[in-house]
This record gives C-alpha cells, sequence and structure tokens, in this order.
C-alpha cells in the first residue's frame, strides 16, 4: 500500500481530474457503437477511477458518478 500527503489545492484538483474521467467513461459506456472487450475494459477502468474518486469525495458527491445498470430481463 502507497500514501501520499496532498494539500487542500491538490484534493481539490485531484477531484476535479477524477469527477472529468468518471463523466467521460459514464458517457462512453453508453455508446450502443462500442461493444465486447473495449467496453470490458472500459468498465474495469471505471470501477478503478471510482474507487479512488470514493477516497477523495463525500458520499453525496459519489452517489452522482454511480453507475446504474440496466436489466436485461423483462
Amino acid at each position: 500500500m502507497l500514501g501520499f500527503v496532498l494539500n487542500d489545492k491538490e484534493v481539490k484538483e485531484m477531484e476535479y481530474l477524477l469527477k472529468k474521467e468518471l463523466e467521460e467513461l459514464l458517457h462512453d459506456m453508453e455508446d450502443k457503437r462500442i461493444e465486447g472487450i473495449i467496453k470490458r475494459a472500459m468498465e474495469e477502468r471505471y470501477q478503478l477511477v471510482f474507487k479512488i474518486f470514493q477516497r477523495f469525495s463525500n458520499p453525496a458527491d459519489c452517489v452522482k458518478y454511480m453507475r446504474h445498470r440496466i436489466s436485461n430481463q423483462k
């Protein structure tokens, strides 16, 4: 396990970068043209970035970036 110390300004910047990455991933995962192994790689990246984001942000912010799974069952 690694750790590092950030000041308040650096924490805000890290939050901003993580939010932008999550927004982009969520947007791209909704694209119907992307499929297969690429979509799975994007899902893995989303999970990793979201876990990091949870360490920096409060729970209310995390809810905004949670992935909503759509069930194919009818």
